[in-house]
């Protein structure tokens, strides 16, 4: 995932990035699927659609964790 692309999911929801890595985990069934049937010519997008669903997992923790964070924080100002 490009730098650019990581800047665009930072500003993004989390019900967007879960909508992304859903649609990534269904991408890796099948290609995990034409994988054991032998269909499939190129082993690194499997590699690639795992680390994506890693790079936004990762990303919505971050914005779930800042979120409490700063949660908490104004909580105990106010």
């Amino acid at each position: 995932m490009k730098k650019e692309d990581l800047k665009k999911w930072r500003e993004s929801s989390t019900e967007e990035m879960s909508q992304k890595v859903k649609e990534l985990e269904e991408q890796l069934y099948k290609f995990n699927h034409q994988l054991h049937i032998g269909q499939l010519k190129n082993f690194s997008v499997i590699k690639k659609a795992r680390r994506e669903i890693g790079v936004l997992n990762t990303l919505m923790k971050e914005k779930h964790l800042t979120g409490v964070k700063n949660g908490v924080e104004k909580s105990k100002k106010g």
